[in-house]
């Protein structure tokens, strides 16, 4: 399931437009306005986070003069906690963050070159202003699920629940869709994999000969976002953890001034370089280079599976399987013969939809992969699309077509239908009551120093006023 989330304002482009502001009203004297055990809370703080908000169009619950701070304070109350319990993201979960948010500016601005012009930086500079408030956020979210991770109810508790709810507060679920697919992965032709494992053959000659480093090639020409950054560094990691193929060859380095041979993934091609080994875990660094699809292989693979939907609809055994198939010819037949997906080729084609919360085959429209579901949008139950191209997880070019398994219409919840979406809204304000208390109680035992100017909010949380 792809996670939402709320695309990043630079900071130092939001410091920028205060700095701006500051200009047009005046000379502003920064304060320290809070005390959060031995952190501060400035005024200046304050402002850059009300004008991010702006620009992201968030509102505030109440007086943002009172709510902005009290957010502030909740934060350092959470990054306090995850410190003392060790908590910690590694610099590869926080690059591959930042390469997701900025993917996703880029796709909202039209181009990196637009992208840079809105924010005024540099896309080096992009990253680097985001670095430490993307690690602040994964460090909060880690520490609160930490908190709420043992948090259960049972379906008793959900019915009740449900049977003391107000009608004009039983919720409304969206649409929600059955999807199966068959995809076929176009072919890479021989002199394009040659093309590729030149470059990597290449790079280990110049390491090799000390023209240069392994990092720098890494951060100038790999292709995984979530280590470029880090000179290709992939932290501490166990063997169950990594690609079959990669971890057979990074986990018989011996020697980290030798490169490895060079290494085919279902992510592409890649060379290794060992950085350490501890316990059963692995440090490596690599290079991954993708070989590009062309774009006859993608034309062939998409007749190839618009022949495969013609037979579906027609119920007609393809020519291949003649004499070896007994029955009607059918999606669920086609996807267990012909889908290249490992995903869902054992399940007759069937998507699953997986979250921290478990695995249903059911899908709202903005889960899907946006290409299934722009297809899916138009089609009736039954329906069997036109082949069409999308890239899948492993950032690779797939063909595919989809059919329209059920499709369950936006309606108010019922306990029958929708236990889990129940379930889930129960589960939520367990959560929420439990993070709530334990700010409540945190706050009692942290020392907190407000100004004066804010001893009249109406905070959310109780206990900041002494």
């Amino acid at each position: 399931m792809k996670k939402y989330f709320v695309i990043l304002l630079s900071l130092v482009a939001v410091a920028s437009a205060y700095a701006d502001k500051r200009d047009s009203i005046g000379s502003v004297v920064d304060e320290v306005i809070w005390v959060v055990g031995d952190e501060a809370i400035l005024k200046s703080e304050v402002e850059v986070t009300r004008i991010q908000a702006a620009m992201e169009g968030i509102r505030w619950n109440g007086d943002p003069d009172c709510a902005i701070p009290e957010q502030l304070a909740v934060q350092k109350l959470f990054l306090h906690q995850a410190a003392i319990d060790s908590i910690e993201v590694t610099e590869n979960e926080i690059a591959s963050g930042i390469e997701q948010r900025i993917d996703y500016m880029i796709q909202q601005t039209g181009s990196r070159e637009k992208l840079e012009e809105y924010k005024k930086q540099s896309l080096s500079q992009i990253r680097q202003s985001m670095h430490d408030d993307l690690r602040d956020q994964m460090l909060i979210q880690r520490m609160k699920e930490k908190l709420v991770k043992d948090i259960n109810v049972t379906p008793a508790e959900v019915r009740r629940y449900f049977r003391e709810l107000p009608a004009d507060s039983v919720p409304f679920v969206p649409t929600e869709v059955e999807v199966q697919i068959i995809a076929n992965t176009p072919r890479i032709s021989i002199e394009e994999i040659n093309r590729v494992k030149d470059e990597l053959r290449d790079y280990t000659d110049r390491i090799n000969k000390g023209e240069t480093s392994f990092q720098t090639l890494a951060r100038l020409y790999s292709e995984d976002p979530g280590s470029r950054r880090a000179g290709g560094e992939l932290d501490y990691t166990g063997r169950g953890m990594l690609d079959p193929a990669f971890a057979a060859v990074a986990f018989n380095l011996t020697d980290p001034k030798k490169i490895s041979k060079i290494v085919e993934s279902e992510f592409g091609f890649h060379i290794i370089q060992l950085v350490d080994k501890r316990g059963d875990k692995i440090k490596v660094r690599h290079i991954l280079r993708k070989p590009v699809v062309s774009d006859s292989a993608v034309n062939a693979s998409i007749a190839f599976l618009d022949t495969i939907a013609d037979y579906i609809r027609n119920g007609e055994t393809p020519k291949q399987l003649e004499g070896l198939y007994v029955g009607t010819f059918n999606f669920e037949d086609a996807a267990t013969i012909f889908s290249d997906d490992k995903d869902t080729r054992n399940n007759r084609g069937l998507m699953f939809n997986r979250s921290e919360r478990g695995q249903t085959s059911r899908f709202q429209m903005q889960d899907l992969p946006s290409e299934v579901a722009r297809v899916v949008d138009g089609m009736q139950v039954g329906d069997v699309s036109k082949a069409f191209s999308m890239i899948n997880d492993q950032g690779k070019t797939v063909c595919v077509i989809a059919k329209l398994k059920s499709r369950t219409e936006g309606h108010k919840a019922t306990i029958t239908e929708d236990f889990q979406v129940m379930k889930d809204i129960v589960m939520e304000k367990r959560r929420e009551k439990v993070l709530h208390d334990w700010v409540v109680n945190k706050i009692k035992n942290t020392y907190v120093h407000v100004s004066d100017d804010y001893r009249n909010c109406k905070f959310e949380y109780e206990g900041w006023i002494r």
